[in-house]
């Protein structure tokens, strides 16, 4: 399955570090401030959509209406307490064999990128200290259409100068491994068989985590 493959794409949260607990308390507490329930099972669905569209997943548990500068506002206020939690990430927050399984690739000539739909990604990829091993970053300020539509891959792939069947993408979401699969791209996913269950969001290959990757490679 991987024998073609020149490169991958990983998405960010969930596979190279996890800020989703981060982007879920400053929903929550933005919510919150607004008297907008945050339902547990909320989480789950937040995972890899842009920052309008976890907003309006959010906004389907209250029946007003909102404006478009409250909108506006309520992603600034949410987006203003997720950079400020990111004064604290580090090298430290990099998520077990991510390094590593990099490292590897890049030792054994593939190319790497990622393609994250967080606008704060660059800043992200900073803290983690990984950018000098990057071959390409695309993240949401690129972008006009967020997963599970498949252009941050294919604006990758075009960085990386390479078709998408061989590129792989790594993800950690289904609606992430839906934009790869309708990109043409070897899907991998990561997360339990559960979180991938129709049709078009089944991965080419499932792995519960990155070192499972590492190890795939190794052997």
């Amino acid at each position: 399955m991987l024998e073609n493959v020149k490169a991958f794409i990983f998405d960010l949260d969930g596979v190279i570090t996890d800020t989703s607990v981060l982007h879920e308390k400053a929903w929550r507490k933005m919510a919150q401030e607004d008297g907008i329930p945050f339902p547990e099972n909320l989480s789950n669905s937040l995972r890899g959509v842009s920052r309008r569209k976890s907003l309006e997943l959010i906004l389907e548990n209250t029946d007003r209406k909102y404006t478009e500068i409250e909108i506006q506002e309520m992603m600034d206020r949410k987006n203003r307490y997720y950079r400020e939690s990111l004064a604290e990430l580090s090298p430290n927050n990099l998520l077990p064999g991510a390094e590593e399984l990099i490292d590897t690739l890049n030792i054994n000539g593939y190319k790497v990128a990622i393609g994250s739909s967080s606008k704060n990604a660059a800043v992200v990829i900073e803290k983690l200290g990984i950018k000098h091993k990057l071959d390409a970053v695309v993240d949401g300020t690129e972008i006009e259409k967020s997963k599970p539509d498949p252009e941050i891959f294919l604006k990758a792939a075009e960085k990386l100068a390479l078709p998408p069947n061989e590129c792989a993408v790594v993800e950690d979401a289904a609606s992430g491994v839906e934009a790869a699969n309708a990109g043409g791209f070897v899907s991998i996913g990561i997360g339990p068989e559960s979180r991938f269950i129709q049709e078009n969001q089944k991965p080419n290959m499932r792995l519960n985590n990155v070192q499972e990757l590492l190890k795939n490679l190794i052997n």
